[in-house]
């Protein structure tokens, strides 16, 4: 019996002492004190409105053309049709291909992201492993949009010190 009460003394304390090398940080509440990181995220959002438009403009030319083509289609010869048809599904085509050249996972908007977004993230990724290091932390955990994160102690909660360290 002594033995079990010791044994489970022990395993209280190291769950102890395991719960004290954590931190919590809300990268988002981080990112947000940032003034590079907000000004590049209005150039990312004005930049991406400028790629909708043109990607809209090029929809509505291929609408345009369907349209044109449905009022005057029963006046058409066949093979004026099948042309009308072609340029249709080529202007189509080029559209998505605008849209996956601007939008897409290796087009323009993400490659200006990267470009952005990247050295901030570094910076802030820097600061959060420094910080971590310095109070002794192995683990930290980002509390910003986690759907499992159920409760942390505002013991834990390290957001403003590592605000604090990136100023």
């Amino acid at each position: 019996m002594k033995k079990m009460v010791f044994t489970m003394a022990l395993m209280l304390m190291g769950v102890t002492a395991m719960a004290q090398n954590y931190i919590v940080v809300n990268s988002e509440k981080v990112f947000k004190s940032i003034a590079a990181y907000n000004t590049a995220i209005t150039e990312l959002e004005s930049l991406a409105k400028q790629y909708q438009s043109q990607v809209d403009t090029k929809y509505e030319e291929v609408e345009n053309l369907f349209e044109t083509y449905q009022q005057q289609k029963a006046s058409l010869s066949q093979s004026t049709r099948q042309s009308f048809e072609n340029v249709i599904l080529q202007k189509e085509k080029e559209a998505q291909e605008l849209q996956e050249k601007l939008f897409g996972q290796d087009g323009q908007l993400m490659a200006t992201r990267i470009a952005k977004i990247k050295p901030i993230q570094e910076k802030v990724f820097a600061a959060i492993e420094a910080y971590a290091k310095q109070v002794g932390a192995e683990v930290v955990i980002d509390s910003s949009n986690n759907p499992t994160l159920l409760y942390n102690a505002p013991s834990v909660e390290r957001t403003d010190a590592v605000i604090a360290a990136l100023k």
